[in-house]
């Protein structure tokens, strides 16, 4: 089944609108984040970004991996 025109068009308009974050600009939020100069909510909106994702960031982040022994 393939799909109709308008399908296409909205799928292209979704793929080409996303933002598209690094590695190190995710770092840099997640930094910020953790250096608690304003609440997650503040730093999300000012990236705007959705807090969801942030925490998804954080819990990514090297630092949340288990310490070997």
């Amino acid at each position: 089944m393939s799909m109709s025109n308008t399908e296409k068009s909205v799928n292209d308009i979704r793929s080409n609108t996303r933002r598209k974050f690094s590695t190190e600009e995710k770092i840099c939020i997640v930094l910020d984040g953790l250096r608690g100069g304003s609440s997650i909510a503040q730093l999300c909106q000012r990236e705007g970004i959705n807090p969801n994702l942030y925490y998804r960031w954080s819990n990514d982040s090297p630092q949340s991996y288990p310490q070997r022994a």
